[in-house]
């Protein structure tokens, strides 16, 4: 061949497709020689061959796509499955402590488990079941998204489940209805022993101060004195009377103490709604108080110096007027104590005790050590010369709401009375 004719030509690529049911050939390349002024671009490929192109992709990127949805929900029912495996463990656990006639559980494991007190079975309880509850939701929900996305959960499963939830949730409610009932039969039992293990020490104690007197009676009903000698939350007297509706009122009584720091509370007398109505307290370092209504006024008493003493304290509605004596002596006065406040009635009076609850509840730390006798209350304001008359032992007045007699006063968990004449030489150097 001439090299100028060679050299002239141009050899091109061209792809050209395999016709249809004329063999196996696949696609085949040909050379072809053409001269130099032709155009040598490749020939555009046929709009078919186009088309075919952009639908084999568009089958590769959803093939994709299915994939990863499966491998989605592959991954979603295996951690269901975990799940379910899970719940049905601890239902079978449920289940096998349910059918243990004795116990909550068989195990020692399983015993651990369980809190000892009624109160924390009860709420440890109402957590397991709320948890199983949200358990049971969250699955139920995956199901939901689930069947959105195609795939499926097994009703049959989430029958089962629903059922031994149902069955839990009554062995539960039954347990805490036997714990309730545990928990009331023990709380009236100890209710009832510590009544009598009360009443037993009272009878003791009442015995042996007959004992230790030599007789059972006073030779006259006024003579005697209360003893409250240690500082706790159980010894104390009760006034079987009440007091009426009063808008005045005097309060006076023999005292002895040498208690520190404070004497305590003498008497309390507390109502309904109001356990602080009246009360006489010195209480830690601060000087003797008195209370109505709850409203506070500071007496300048002083009482500790183990010493016999008389005081009277009265006061009045209008304008809340007050007065302490000591010993026939007025040591000070003041106003606007509870003013127009009226006494209320039907109310607890208790001696050697303060009241946080009417008749009860009463604080160690605040009751009185020492002794009292001849506690009377008038509904009115004594006179100054009537007060100095009784501190002198030149007169006795009973009181016409509360009259100072044994009768009248009963003692608990260990007060006990004692044979006491006023106005002797003795009473004023114990």
């Amino acid at each position: 061949m001439n090299l100028a004719v060679v050299l002239t030509g141009i050899f091109t690529l061209a792809r050209v497709q395999a016709v249809h049911g004329q063999g196996d050939k696949g696609t085949r390349f040909l050379c072809t020689a053409v001269s130099i002024d032709k155009d040598t671009n490749c020939p555009v490929p046929p709009a078919s061959v186009q088309s075919t192109s952009a639908q084999e992709e568009e089958l590769r990127n959803t093939v994709m796509q299915l994939r990863e949805t499966i491998l989605q929900q592959k991954e979603t029912i295996v951690n269901q499955l975990g799940t379910i495996k899970e719940l049905t463990y601890k239902l079978s656990r449920c289940e096998s402590a349910s059918d243990d006639s004795g116990s909550w559980k068989s195990s020692k494991d399983t015993m651990d488990d369980v809190p000892r007190d009624p109160n924390e079975t009860v709420d440890a309880l109402g957590k397991t079941m709320q948890s199983l509850k949200d358990r049971l939701q969250n699955l139920e929900q995956q199901q939901m998204r689930a069947n959105l996305s195609g795939a499926s959960f097994p009703n049959e499963l989430r029958d089962l489940l629903q059922r031994r939830l149902g069955d839990l949730e009554s062995q539960l409610l039954k347990k805490v209805n036997e714990l309730e009932e545990e928990k009331s039969q023990l709380y009236n039992e100890t209710a009832a022993h510590r009544q009598r293990t009360e009443n037993t020490l009272n009878s003791l104690m009442n015995r042996i101060s007959d004992l230790e007197k030599g007789n059972t009676g006073f030779r006259s009903p006024e003579d005697f004195k209360l003893s409250l000698p240690l500082r706790t939350n159980y010894l104390f007297g009760r006034v079987k009377k009440s007091l009426p509706e009063m808008y005045a009122f005097t309060v006076c009584m023999w005292i002895k103490s040498s208690a520190s720091p404070g004497i305590g509370t003498p008497f309390s007398y507390g109502v309904p709604g109001q356990a602080n109505e009246i009360v006489l307290i010195e209480w830690g370092n601060n000087p003797m108080e008195l209370l109505i209504n709850d409203k506070v006024a500071q007496l300048p008493l002083s009482l500790s110096d183990g010493r016999w003493h008389h005081i009277c304290i009265t006061w009045t509605t209008r304008d809340g007027l007050w007065e302490a004596y000591q010993d026939g002596q007025r040591l000070g006065s003041g106003e606007n104590l509870a003013p127009w406040h009226p006494i209320k009635p039907d109310g607890v009076l208790i001696l050697g005790q303060e009241q946080d609850v009417v008749g009860g509840r009463f604080d160690a730390t605040q009751a009185f050590v020492g002794e009292l006798s001849h506690f009377n209350i008038w509904d009115r304001v004594l006179r100054p010369i009537d007060i100095s008359n009784m501190a002198n032992c030149s007169a006795y007045m009973p009181g016409n709401v509360v009259a100072w007699a044994d009768g009248d006063v009963e003692v608990f968990g260990g007060a006990s009375k004692w044979p006491l004449e006023l106005c002797e030489d003795r009473l004023f150097d114990n």
